[in-house]
C-alpha cells in the first residue's frame, strides 16, 4: 500500500454536487486539508473530465473516481481504458458480477490507478439483502463483505470499499496491505436523524478497525466552517492512530 504521510491524507471528501461551480467551491476550500476528492456519478455525468482537471490542476489532493462500474466485462474494459487517461488514484467497480469482471477491470487499469471493489453499499441492511434475494448465509452484511473481499483480492484488486463495521475483519483475513476505504463516516458531533446510511461509524472507530481511508461528506458540507470540521476529523484520526 502507498505511504500515507499525514492523518489528513486519509480523508476523502465526496464532491456530491450537481455542477462544476458548486464542486469548485469545496475544492478551493478543502484542497489543502484532505487526501482525495471523490467524484461520483452525478457530477461526472454532468461535467465529465473537466471536474477531474480542476482537481488535478490544484495539485493538492488526489482523485478518487467513484463510478462503480457494473456491466459486462467488455463494456467495463472499454470504460476503464478511457478512465486511465483521467489520472485517478482509485476507481471503483461493483463485485456483483464476480471475479471475471474484477479481473478484466484490473487488467485494463494502467499507471497509478488502483481498482477498488465495492462490496456492500453502506445504505444496505440485512433486510435489504434478504429482499434482494441473497441466499440466507450471505444476508449477513459481514459474511457477504468478506466473501466479496476474498474474490476481489484473488482478482487482483488493490482493496475494497466497505463499512467500518467490517474493516477489521477484512484486514485480519486479507492482510494489512489490502486497502480498505470506508464510507458512511459520521463524527459523533454530526449524527443526524433519519440518516440514509445504515452502517455508520465514527472516524476513530473506522481507523482503529483498520480502515486506511474514510469518506466524510455530509458532516463537512453541513458545517459552518468546513476547514475547522475537517481539522477536527484529522485530529480524531491522529488520536486513533496513537
Amino acid at each position: 500500500m502507498q505511504l500515507i504521510r499525514e492523518p489528513k491524507d486519509r480523508i476523502i471528501f465526496p464532491l456530491d454536487f450537481p455542477d462544476y461551480n458548486s464542486a469548485k467551491k469545496y475544492v478551493e476550500i478543502l484542497k489543502g486539508h484532505i487526501g482525495l476528492f471523490k467524484v461520483g456519478l452525478e457530477l461526472f455525468v454532468k461535467e465529465g473530465p473537466e471536474i477531474l482537471k480542476l482537481i488535478a490542476g490544484e495539485g493538492k489532493a488526489k482523485i478518487f473516481l467513484d463510478l462503480k462500474f457494473h456491466d459486462i466485462p467488455e463494456t467495463v474494459k472499454g470504460a476503464m481504458k478511457s478512465a486511465n487517461a483521467l489520472g485517478a488514484e482509485f476507481i471503483t467497480v461493483h463485485c456483483d458480477e464476480g471475479r471475471g469482471l474484477l479481473e478484466t477491470t484490473v487488467k485494463a487499469a494502467s499507471g497509478k490507478t488502483k481498482v477498488l471493489a465495492v462490496t456492500v453499499l453502506t445504505s444496505l441492511s440485512r433486510d435489504s439483502l434478504k429482499e434482494m434475494g441473497m441466499r440466507e448465509e450471505l444476508q449477513d452484511p459481514l459474511k457477504l463483505v468478506l466473501h466479496r473481499a476474498r474474490v476481489a483480492k484473488s482478482a487482483g484488486c488493490a482493496g475494497v470499499v466497505c463499512s467500518g463495521l467490517e474493516a477489521q475483519y477484512v484486514k485480519k483475513e486479507l492482510g494489512k496491505d489490502f486497502i480498505v476505504v470506508t464510507p458512511g463516516i459520521r463524527p459523533s458531533w454530526s449524527v443526524v436523524k433519519n440518516d440514509d446510511q445504515q452502517r455508520i461509524v465514527t472516524p476513530s472507530d473506522a481507523i482503529r478497525s483498520g480502515s486506511d481511508y474514510i469518506v466524510v461528506g455530509r458532516p463537512l458540507r453541513s458545517a459552518k466552517d468546513p476547514v475547522d470540521a475537517v481539522k477536527r476529523v484529522a485530529e480524531e484520526i491522529e488520536k486513533a492512530l496513537n
